[in-house]
């Protein structure tokens, strides 16, 4: 982690060389004593869920900039997880496009200090170093995240396009043999990921899934899309 004084957007983060954070999640983290009104004023890019202890106390986001934190004695440690949805690639606002905390963020009118900040930008090293932690067997208690979860497609000689479907699964993101294969979110209407045949090999492919909330019992393929609902333009 990069210890900071105050906020740093995952554009100025120390990482990848001195480059920064393109794309992925940011983890901020910092103690507080007590609760009261958590603020962000704005400075949120561009969703977050925040968290007291291991407890998820609710999400940020540019219609949502503040919630309460219950009043609790003594010192905790406060978790501020921020989802980088993606940039405009054009017009007046392109160099604007900073995501992470972008700002101060405030606890009963007080801005806090002293952040651990950790950099999850998801990209392909940051997916194939997963290989070597170690993993455990799920239970109905473990679907609760931010989690990862991992398993195998087996596939027959000759792979073809299919579809993951993601039903029963809230928000995340799908990785197929190491490569990023999309977002989900439950909200809809997609609930099909398109996995191109030539992503898969004869045997066994591996399926990884950062899932932010709660986690489906099942993941399968189906030969169709599932788009939600559709309407004919003539």
């Amino acid at each position: 982690p990069f210890k900071s004084e105050v906020p740093v957007n995952m554009e100025n983060l120390p990482v990848n060389d001195g480059n920064g954070q393109s794309y992925g999640y940011t983890l901020y983290e910092t103690v507080i004593y007590g609760g009261g009104k958590f603020q962000t004023k704005g400075h949120v890019r561009d969703r977050a869920q925040v968290f007291v202890s291991t407890q998820s106390v609710g999400f940020i986001d540019y219609k949502n900039q503040e919630l309460d934190i219950a009043e609790v004695p003594g010192y905790r440690k406060l978790r501020i997880l921020v989802e980088n949805c993606g940039r405009v690639n054009y017009g007046t606002r392109i160099n604007d496009q900073r995501k992470g905390l972008v700002g101060d963020v405030f606890l009963r009118d007080v801005p806090l200090r002293n952040f651990r900040i950790y950099s999850l930008d998801m990209n392909s090293t940051f997916v194939s170093g997963l290989n070597s932690v170690r993993w455990s067997d799920v239970s109905e208690e473990d679907r609760t995240g931010p989690v990862f979860f991992q398993g195998a497609l087996e596939i027959g000689y000759s792979p073809l396009d299919t579809y993951l479907c993601m039903k029963g699964w809230k928000k995340g993101v799908v990785f197929v043999n190491g490569k990023n294969l999309g977002r989900y979110w439950n909200i809809g209407p997609q609930e099909t990921l398109y996995l191109p045949g030539t992503w898969l090999w004869p045997g066994v492919n591996e399926i990884t899934i950062f899932e932010e909330e709660v986690a489906g019992s099942s993941l399968y393929s189906v030969d169709i899309p599932l788009l939600g609902r559709t309407q004919y333009v003539d």
